[in-house]
């Protein structure tokens, strides 16, 4: 099916889903898919679903003029995928294949390519977003819906659902250069950080193994390569951080090069386990077995229950954080006298210009954030107060200025979460879009698992 028949397919299917919407005028509103790459406790869906399934075709690959055309519940595998073809990658793709296109706007979309442009949301050209009224609205920066263009990013499905998008894409070449460089003080590692997101490279990212052990990975695109990795299967790229100083791996390669073993938690699972290793196989050696994993875990307890008979007491600190620059080391100081599991994620991220216009998610653009990403849990014999280590990260995000992803559990107040994520600003976009309140409040679905 060439580019116009799949967008005429589109707008038909578009047409049906608004119409259907229009017969339940005063019913809430829950989107109903396959797979959530959310990592909170949701209440059960009352009512039937909204069925967008289907909205998960490329629609045009466009290179020449530098952006791809997508519908919302494309994943990443298969839009990276047909732009590889045309010899182009999306500007950012975020590090797991379940993660879909309108998802990872509507929330909060990050990878090693962050640096130079941005969290996912800023690489959008224009959305079509569905309202609870069954209203389709098309929304760029400088059209009459510019207000909601920018207020979607970090709404989480709460004032509408992105349909169709129109993202940025840059050229690839066929392999990716790594180099790992090993820092022992951590002050000289955030300098080397804020010194090479000033070079002409095209990734940055890094792990941290430990204190002294401070790891940061160079990407660079190159023609050719003498040999190329595979961490698709038997081989661990978490592991090889630490033990080559350089590697080459295949453009795709690279981009999923974290998803194998979801990052490092597949060790969870006891998947970086030769035997068990073999016996899942390389197409179940992904971020979408892991999380059907997890969510069997957390509907039966299983691990609490264990841990209880045990006699410890755990908690699930699975926290994605921006931290500005010149404060990280305070960050990484505080974090290893409480939180202290590791290995944890680093990647460095640069606002654009225009990222102060992106209300639910305010960051300064004068300033270079990083992201730290740990996904653990923390067991004790001693028990102690319900989500205490998630609050003191709320605390000390704040206090440090910067922002926390929503994705995970959140352990606000309204106040202190209003005073986050611009109660004003949502409020009046709620009001204007959502009158009725037929899609969740985002601190009810958010915080309060609505």
């Amino acid at each position: 099916m060439n580019s116009t028949a799949k967008l005429a397919a589109y707008y038909e299917k578009k047409q049906q889903l608004g119409a259907s919407l229009q017969y339940r005028s005063d019913t809430p509103i829950r989107l109903l898919k396959d797979t959530s790459n959310l990592f909170r406790d949701r209440k059960p869906m009352d009512g039937p679903g909204l069925n967008v399934k289907n909205f998960n075709r490329v629609i045009r690959v466009a290179p020449e003029e530098g952006f791809v055309e997508v519908e919302g519940m494309t994943s990443y595998v298969d839009l990276t995928r047909e732009c590889l073809k045309s010899g182009v990658m999306p500007t950012v793709v975020p590090q797991l294949k379940s993660i879909t296109v309108g998802g990872a706007v509507s929330g909060i979309g990050i990878e090693s390519s962050s640096f130079k442009y941005g969290l996912v949301h800023e690489t959008l050209q224009e959305l079509d977003i569905l309202l609870a009224d069954g209203t389709t609205l098309t929304c760029t920066p400088k059209n009459e819906h510019q207000r909601l263009f920018f207020g979607f990013p970090n709404s989480y499905g709460t004032l509408g659902y992105a349909l169709k998008l129109k993202i940025k894409v840059i050229p690839v070449k066929p392999y990716v250069r790594v180099t790992h460089i090993h820092h022992h003080d951590v002050a000289a590692y955030f300098a080397d950080i804020d010194n090479k997101c000033s070079q002409d490279i095209d990734f940055i990212d890094g792990v941290i193994f430990g204190p002294g052990e401070y790891f940061l990975t160079i990407g660079e695109f190159t023609d050719s390569a003498p040999y190329s990795s595979d961490y698709s299967f038997k081989n661990i790229y978490y592991r090889s951080v630490r033990e080559r100083e350089s590697d080459y791996l295949k453009v795709e390669d690279y981009i999923w090069r974290w998803d194998t073993d979801w990052f490092w938690c597949s060790q969870y699972i006891f998947a970086q386990n030769p035997i068990v290793r073999r016996l899942l196989g390389p197409k179940r050696l992904n971020s979408i077995t892991y999380t059907k994993i997890m969510r069997w875990n957390r509907r039966y307890n299983i691990a609490h229950n264990l841990n209880l008979l045990f006699g410890l007491h755990s908690e699930a600190v699975i926290q994605d954080v921006e931290i500005p620059l010149a404060l990280c080391p305070n960050f990484l100081d505080f974090y290893f006298n409480t939180i202290r599991f590791t290995p944890v994620w680093v990647c460095p991220i640069q606002p654009l210009d225009n990222n102060a216009k992106f209300p639910l998610y305010p960051m300064d653009p004068d300033t270079l954030y990083v992201n730290f990403g740990f996904w653990n849990v923390i067991k004790s014999q001693k028990k102690m107060a319900p989500a205490h280590y998630n609050r003191l990260l709320e605390q000390k995000v704040s206090e440090f200025g910067g922002m926390k992803s929503l994705y995970s559990d959140a352990y606000y107040s309204p106040e202190q979460f209003w005073n986050i994520y611009n109660k004003d600003e949502y409020s009046q976009l709620k009001n204007r879009y959502d009158p009725k309140g037929q899609f969740k409040d985002l601190y009810a679905k958010c915080v309060q698992h609505g």
